[in-house]
């Protein structure tokens, strides 16, 4: 055989892709394993130097009840939930809008603040304070109007048809009618002179307080006639209307008169008569002020 004649022969190599022992991946597997013991570690490190109050803060923050407060729909935050129920075809719920709208202050809040505050010995004592310096008041405005009656010889017959005391509304003032002694002519809204007077006495005693007043008109009930009648009723608050204008033509400002009002005879001076005279009467009130409350 020639030279030329030898054979050709070819050798293939086989290579290994990554070297021996399995290549590169167990050291991949081994950073993990080394990753998780050291966060195994640290865990376990953690665990053993926070308080009881930071592992229920840290349970809270990985709690799934954070997220979402159900378990219906898709579980998600919106747990499957409408934004809005709105509409003839949406039945979802408003509640996760409702709870990220502004607050809104409901209105029983101002009462349970003003019941926190009645219950408060502060705000107790500054009302008791507010209260017996309103009652020193309306004693020195009834004793000046009485003396007042005294000094005056043109009112000191008049004396009668005033009465004064305090009730729970206020100081109230009444001008009364005595037999042969009325003060509106009769079946009219019209004051006579005597009314006028006792009328520009009271004024100067209401000017000397702050308080704003109520006007009242009353009627007696007409023998054989009942207890009530039609024309009552307009009668007598024109006749409070009447002596509000004398009140504020004697100084007395229109801003302080809060009501003006016809009671006809609802409400008797002497029950067991309402044919008395005494039961046609002004009460004219000075009004109790509600204490102003400290602020918050």
């Amino acid at each position: 055989m020639s030279v030329g004649d030898q054979p050709i022969i070819i050798k293939r190599i086989k290579k290994s892709v990554g070297g021996g022992h399995h290549g590169g991946a167990w050291k991949v597997a081994y950073a993990d394993f080394v990753t998780a013991m050291m966060a195994f570690f640290l865990l376990m490190w953690l665990i053993n130097t926070t308080s009881p109050e930071q592992k229920r803060g840290i349970a809270d923050y990985f709690a799934p009840a954070s997220v979402s407060q159900t378990t219906s729909g898709a579980g998600g935050i919106l747990a499957g939930t409408a934004l809005g129920n709105e509409g003839s075809k949406q039945n979802g719920s408003q509640s996760i809008v409702e709870d990220a709208s502004p607050y809104t202050p409901h209105p029983d809040d101002g009462k349970a603040r003003d019941a926190a505050r009645a219950n408060d010995p502060a705000s107790a004592e500054a009302r008791e304070q507010i209260k017996r310096r309103e009652e020193a008041a309306f004693a020195s405005a009834a004793q000046s109007l009485r003396q007042a009656l005294q000094d005056m010889p043109e009112l000191a017959e008049l004396s009668k048809n005033i009465i004064i005391d305090q009730t729970p509304e206020g100081l109230r003032i009444q001008l009364v009618d005595q037999e042969g002694r009325a003060m509106f002519n009769e079946g009219t809204a019209t004051p006579n002179d005597r009314a006028k007077i006792l009328l520009r006495a009271v004024a100067k005693v209401v000017n000397q307080l702050p308080n704003r007043i109520s006007i009242y008109g009353h009627t007696s009930a007409s023998p054989g006639q009942g207890r009530k009648s039609e024309g009552d009723w307009p009668l007598s608050a024109n006749r409070a209307d009447a002596s509000r204008r004398i009140l504020q033509a004697g100084g007395v400002d229109p801003d302080r008169v809060f009501q003006v009002s016809g009671k006809a005879t609802s409400e008797p001076l002497y029950p067991d008569d309402p044919t008395l005279p005494g039961n046609r009467r002004i009460a004219i009130v000075l009004l109790r002020e509600a204490p102003v409350l400290p602020p918050d």
